[in-house]
């Protein structure tokens, strides 16, 4: 059933390219023309059918469902915030330092510049925080317009 109260046209068991099994249940495109909530519900454009939903085996929606609901606590945000940082921390790196790929051949060489790229890091970091600039900005300080120039 629909938020409308309007029943299914169709269901159909099919399976994603990675083998998952799932169910597409369909709405009568009649059902859906003329209902006032359409354009909250569905963005359909084709002419063949209304509202289209997806849905996972009954046990893998549920446990969906349950993890949907415990990211909107409280405690579940507190603990993302963390893990928020660190992605943004690591984020930062491969941008401003490209951490992911060295020009160095050998262990020794690519630890240092890590430990350069470290460094580069927290020197950036402190400056924003002296400077009060968020670390998402784009803000080129002194040092790198005379870099730049030069």
């Amino acid at each position: 059933m629909c938020p409308q109260g309007a029943s299914s046209a169709s269901w159909s068991q099919q399976r994603k390219a990675s083998r998952t099994p799932l169910v597409r249940v369909h709405f009568a495109l009649a059902d859906c023309i003329a209902c006032p909530l359409r354009p909250r519900c569905t963005k359909a454009a084709n002419g063949k059918w209304g509202r289209s939903l997806t849905l996972l085996p009954r046990e893998q929606q549920q446990i969906l469902d349950e993890r949907r609901a415990e990211q909107k606590t409280d405690l579940w945000k507190e603990r993302y915030d963390v893990r928020a940082g660190v992605e943004g921390t690591i984020s930062q790196a491969v941008r401003r330092t490209h951490l992911r790929r060295t020009p160095y051949r050998g262990q020794s060489k690519t630890r240092l510049a890590n430990i350069l790229s470290a460094t580069a890091l927290n020197i950036t970091r402190v400056d924003a925080w002296l400077n009060g600039t968020p670390l998402g900005s784009t803000r080129v300080s002194h040092l790198a317009r005379l870099a730049v120039a030069a």
